[in-house]
């Protein structure tokens, strides 16, 4: 709901979307089961690494340990946008969510740095890999890796929580894969070093997705104006498309979590323009045209006649006047 204000100094609009509340409960249970089932067969696959000798296995139980404690994190990040705002979090705790992404992203970076290494080590002295053993494994963790990601798959895309967890799992199935291929090729030639270096495909291709993860958290935790929405645009079209608006400025455009789009602008209207009715017609404008749930509107007026009227009645020039006698 959208308050108004109007004083000598001017008048201000807030609005505020309803949001996705739906969506984030739906994206919450799903992280919630995602992180079950990665946490649980995750110690299945480290016994099998060990037991196997197989690096791949071990690269995707390394990127399944991180992904149970990423998707947990990603849950409590839902969980605690849940929360109310507060005198001290104004806003609430939405931004926890994409605070968490780049967190996540930043883990996957470093699980691929140290699959590299590892990789490096075991391809100048490759240990011996029991294929059978390693293919079984790596087939019921594929499985499981495809209902996770069939779990999260069906959630909000504009959540970049949301979309860090997926990524995790993304992982996760690919290094499932790899691990396959590579129990296949070990059982049929013997060749252990295909272990090591698909374990270094896996690392890099997960690298970019999450490099992009990060970016684009990195993005919304700087303020940075969301995917799609332009200021000069956005400017000039409440401008032109609405009557009575002299001028729009000082525009600022951000998000909390990379879903809700929030607004600070600045109007000057032209004379007979009531100000509590341009409020709404911007307001309405923004939200239904650019996608903007919460704009904070301020109305400036040409205050400088005026200013200079009480100036003078301090300085005692528009006083009663005095009669000459």
């Amino acid at each position: 709901m959208g308050h108004d204000h109007s004083d000598t100094q001017g008048a201000h609009g807030h609005s505020h979307g309803a949001g996705g509340d739906s969506h984030e409960s739906s994206d919450k249970k799903r992280v919630l089961i995602a992180a079950i089932l990665t946490g649980g067969f995750m110690v299945a696959e480290v016994i099998g690494g060990l037991l196997t000798g197989s690096l791949a296995l071990l690269a995707d139980a390394g990127h399944m340990f991180t992904d149970a404690i990423a998707l947990a994190l990603a849950w409590y990040a839902f969980h605690l946008a849940d929360r109310p705002p507060t005198g001290r979090h104004t806003y609430g705790y939405g931004r926890v969510k994409t605070l968490i992404a780049y967190t996540n992203g930043l883990a996957i970076f470093l699980v691929a740095i140290w699959i590299c290494y590892e990789a490096w080590q075991r391809f100048q002295a490759p240990p011996p890999v029991l294929g059978g053993p390693m293919l079984v494994v790596a087939l019921l963790g594929l499985a499981v890796n495809i209902v996770g990601f069939m779990i999260l798959h069906g959630g909000s895309r504009e959540s970049l929580n949301m979309r860090g967890a997926i990524v995790h799992v993304l992982g996760d199935l690919l290094g499932s894969l790899a691990a396959i291929v590579a129990a296949l090729v070990i059982m049929a030639t013997g060749w252990t070093r295909i272990d090591p270096i698909l374990s270094v495909l896996v690392a890099v291709l997960i690298l970019s997705t999450a490099w992009n993860l990060m970016r684009a958290a990195a993005h919304v935790l700087l303020e940075g104006s969301p995917a799609g929405l332009d200021r000069d645009l956005i400017a000039q079209d409440l401008q032109t498309s609405i009557k009575g608006i002299r001028e729009i400025h000082h525009v600022h455009l951000w998000s909390i979590d990379g879903a809700s789009n929030m607004a600070t602008l600045h109007a000057r209207l032209m004379d007979g323009l009531d100000a509590h009715v341009a409020v709404d017609v911007i307001r309405h404008r923004l939200l239904t045209r650019h996608g903007i749930s919460h704009a904070t509107i301020e109305i400036d007026f040409d205050r400088r006649a005026e200013d200079g009227r009480r100036r003078d009645e301090v300085r005692g020039v528009t006083s009663q006047p005095r009669h000459l006698h």
